[in-house]
């Protein structure tokens, strides 16, 4: 079973993850955001990554340490879930279509945390996300997940089709990379850093 429950708890959030990367696509999702949560229902049903969070964050302040914090708890959900990662692909790539927006994800799980992310909104809030904060979601993925992580938009209109378009690729590329296909470490080093 691949599965984790994380619970992550500081002065500004308390979140509980759970997560199943073997599920069909389940989702219960909420984070206070409501953006935020249409964007990882899509992520995990695209994925079929059975996927529940709960959050409660200072929302009064603004949505930094939700969104971020977010990420640190599914990225140390997802490392924790794939344990000694035998016979994973490793690697994963999506390129998808939004209506006018087309975007890439492209992701190793070396180990090696990194972020690249060309992507640029106009707008400055999506219903109550920062859009500057989707971002900071996907850096404190990678960092607790370990997972080198490229997101490209290659162009695009609307920001909330790019952000979609962001999203839905990210579940598909995850999803590609976690996949069972053999029985060694996917790597000729005889270890993942």
């Amino acid at each position: 079973m691949r599965t984790a429950e994380i619970d992550r708890e500081t002065k500004e959030t308390k979140i509980h993850v759970s997560l199943d990367l073997d599920g069909n696509g389940k989702t219960d999702i909420d984070t206070g955001i409501g953006f935020l949560d249409h964007m990882l229902e899509l992520m995990a049903f695209h994925g079929r990554f059975d996927l529940s969070i709960k959050a409660k964050g200072d929302l009064d302040v603004d949505d930094h340490h939700t969104v971020e914090d977010c990420g640190i708890a599914l990225g140390t959900a997802v490392k924790e879930a794939l344990g000694d990662r035998v016979g994973i692909a490793r690697y994963g790539s999506f390129t998808l279509p939004m209506d006018e927006a087309l975007a890439s994800v492209t992701l190793d799980i070396s180990g090696r945390p990194y972020l690249v992310f060309n992507v640029k909104f106009t707008r400055e809030q999506l219903g109550m996300l920062s859009t500057e904060m989707i971002e900071e979601f996907f850096r404190a993925f990678a960092v607790n997940s370990g997972i080198t992580l490229h997101i490209n938009l290659h162009y695009g209109e609307n920001d909330h089709h790019k952000a979609e378009a962001v999203f839905k690729a990210f579940g598909h590329a995850l999803a590609e990379a976690v996949k069972i296909i053999g029985n060694e470490l996917p790597t000729t080093k005889g270890y993942l850093e």
